[in-house]
């Protein structure tokens, strides 16, 4: 699985706003309650969600986010991400510095941003007129900004468990529970069936079916028969739920790895949705699924037991069948009436199903990957895609992907979580043909238009070149600070031997 290791300190302000007022959309209080359930949680103790120190907030505090992402229907995690500062990005130096600082980073693009800035600092200090001296840190991001990153040398090529959860079993009391809304909270499991289907291939296979129920009405939104149980298997039962019946406002599974993937996990978050995982060793948790798999073995694949030729196909057609017109009418013994008509009477908490595009873009994972210099690619899943020329100064991309899809793979903003352009895999083929764009770096001698812009200083052609045999600035100071102590240099030197001719 491939993991996320940097999360921007916005998202992460995001997601742990949600997960504090997140109960409260899903099983919003009753009337007159809000203030009083608003106390309870500022009363709680929280894990900072950068520090990891143990803090508390006011209840006017949770009482704003609440609020905010109550009134957001399409992205209430979105909207209680921090804002991004105004001058996020942008850094500038003096004129005549930052002109002084490209003629160096021409003569040395091998030096490290720590060399670069000892040595302007000894060209500012040598003269003052190239205008005051910027930190260390604004020197480097101006340099990255501007593409000035550093070229290691040429040198040979040189090659190069996961513990599942512990194991623990609950000693405490059982009960059963029930949500108070329509859409507060949906069942996500999946189950081996019994009977085999025959494949195309001309081979029997037990099938694998994918149930979501919903916790008030016991509704069974979707059930759909797969050949396997991965994270693409659930994404597509699970978007096809949404779309019958909205969106819900927490959903609860197991731990298996399609639950817990990273497409998953992201989907959810994008979609406003609170990601419940029942303990380990622990189905009772998800007791109303384990009784929908003894009704659905018990009626449907008893009905079907002694077909000969049954397929995949005819199996999700009989299914689809069996739910709509016998499960959801039939009366329930628990609720004492139909699971459709209580899903349809009672309050709900459901928001309206986005679209099939932005569905399928939700369930992807965010990953970081380190751009290629020599020809701005990076790699996703043994897969080279190519990041625009616009974008080649950046040394870490940020992506949104999913790992069945390739098709759809795009550049976001790590920050703003905003979308920059989508990437495709590289065409060799095409490639081959030998046309190739032509563009510049951004430096001062580009063009002449580049004279108007405020930070980028105007660099004569004639000064790219280093003259032969100058020493940098800061090699001229450390060797003149040393002859100025009278001592000789700290070393023997070998001497010729006349009868050999050689270095003694």
């Amino acid at each position: 699985m491939t993991k996320n290791f940097h999360q921007s300190t916005a998202g992460l302000w995001a997601r742990f706003r949600f997960s504090v007022v997140g109960s409260l959309l899903s099983s919003p209080p009753a009337r007159g309650e809000l203030k009083a359930t608003i106390r309870s949680l500022a009363a709680k103790t929280w894990t900072h969600p950068v520090s990891g120190r143990h803090v508390r907030f006011a209840a006017v505090t949770i009482e704003r986010w609440y609020y905010r992402a109550r009134r957001e229907k399409d992205d209430p995690v979105g909207v209680l991400r921090r804002a991004v500062r105004k001058d996020c990005g942008k850094v500038s130096l003096a004129p005549a510095l930052a002109r002084q600082l490209f003629l160096q980073y021409r003569d040395h693009e091998h030096w490290t941003y720590q060399l670069h800035y000892d040595n302007l600092a000894v060209r500012v200090k040598a003269d003052p007129s190239l205008g005051p001296m910027r930190s260390y840190s604004t020197v480097r991001r101006y340099m990255k900004a501007h593409g000035l990153v550093r070229k290691p040398r040429s040198k040979p090529k040189g090659r190069s468990g996961e513990d599942r959860a512990a194991h623990r079993r609950q000693t405490r009391e059982i009960r059963s529970y029930e949500a108070e809304y329509v859409g507060s909270l949906w069942h996500l499991d999946f189950h081996h069936g019994s009977l085999k289907v025959l494949t195309r291939r001309g081979q029997w296979q037990h099938p694998i079916v994918l149930g979501i129920l919903d916790d008030h009405s016991r509704l069974c939104c979707h059930l759909q028969w797969y050949l396997s149980e991965t994270a693409e298997d659930l994404v597509h039962g699970l978007s096809q739920a949404i779309q019958k019946r909205g969106l819900p406002r927490a959903l609860l599974t197991d731990n298996g790895p399609a639950m817990v993937a990273e497409e998953v996990s992201e989907g959810l978050l994008r979609l406003g949705i609170v990601h419940e995982k029942t303990l380990p060793y622990s189905p009772y948790q998800n007791g109303k699924q384990e009784s929908f798999w003894a009704t659905l073995e018990g009626r449907l694949m008893e009905m079907l037991d002694g077909y000969a030729d049954l397929t995949l196909d005819f199996l999700n057609e009989a299914t689809q069948a069996w739910v709509e017109i016998e499960y959801n009418r039939k009366v329930h013994r628990e609720t004492s009436c139909s699971p459709v008509e209580r899903f349809a009477k009672a309050p709900d908490v459901l928001r309206r199903s986005p679209s099939s595009d932005a569905l399928r873009g939700a369930f992807r994972l965010e990953a970081n990957r380190r751009q290629r210099r020599s020809d701005g690619t990076i790699s996703l899943d043994g897969v080279r895609f190519e990041i625009p020329s616009r974008y080649r100064h950046f040394r870490d991309v940020a992506v949104r992907y999913a790992r069945w899809d390739l098709s759809r793979v795009d550049l976001v903003d790590p920050n703003s979580e905003a979308t920059l352009a989508p990437i495709y895999p590289l065409d060799r083929i095409a490639n081959a043909d030998g046309q190739r764009l032509l563009f510049e770096l951004d430096t001062p001698h580009v063009s002449a238009d580049d004279s108007q812009r405020p930070d980028t200083p105007d660099v004569p052609k004639d000064d790219r070149q280093r003259p032969d045999n100058e020493l940098p600035p800061l090699l001229k100071k450390i060797l003149a600070e040393y002859s100025s102590t009278g001592m000789p240099p700290a070393y023997l030197p070998k001497r010729a031997d006349p009868k050999k001719g050689k270095e003694a």
